[in-house]
């Protein structure tokens, strides 16, 4: 067994495919009509057959009130790994993304923690 999809409630499926997309790098996989919405899925650059992460409209009280509660905890809704996080940060910072945690040593892995700008905060992390 394997994790094929994850996904991320977001308050705006276009203003998050452009995040997701030109802003941290993922390229689109998925762009399908799902009656009101689409079903959005990207992917890393590096693995184009991994796992998928969904752009899930927040629509449904239940997910407002989950997406909210995690923001408002500070509490982030999915972790992404990256090589370097220290040139990662000063990309994203660079391209005015916000960051809640700069990047903080945790034993045996370096966290940071930024606001995809749609609902959520995301953490990064290097092992």
């Amino acid at each position: 067994m394997r994790i094929i999809l994850t996904g991320v409630f977001v308050d705006d499926q276009d203003k998050a495919l452009k995040f997701y997309t030109e802003t941290l790098g993922f390229v689109l996989k998925h762009d399908v009509p799902a009656g009101e919405y689409r079903w959005i899925t990207v992917v890393s650059p590096d693995d184009s057959d991994g796992t998928e992460l969904l752009l899930e409209p927040n629509e449904n009280p239940v997910a407002q009130a989950y997406q909210k509660g995690l923001f408002d905890q500070g509490i982030p809704a999915n972790s992404f790994g990256v090589t370097d996080i220290h040139t990662e940060h000063e990309r994203l910072k660079a391209l005015g993304v916000s960051f809640t945690m700069e990047p903080t040593e945790m034993g045996p892995v370096t966290i940071a923690v930024f606001d995809d700008t749609c609902g959520n905060l995301i953490q990064m992390m290097q092992t």
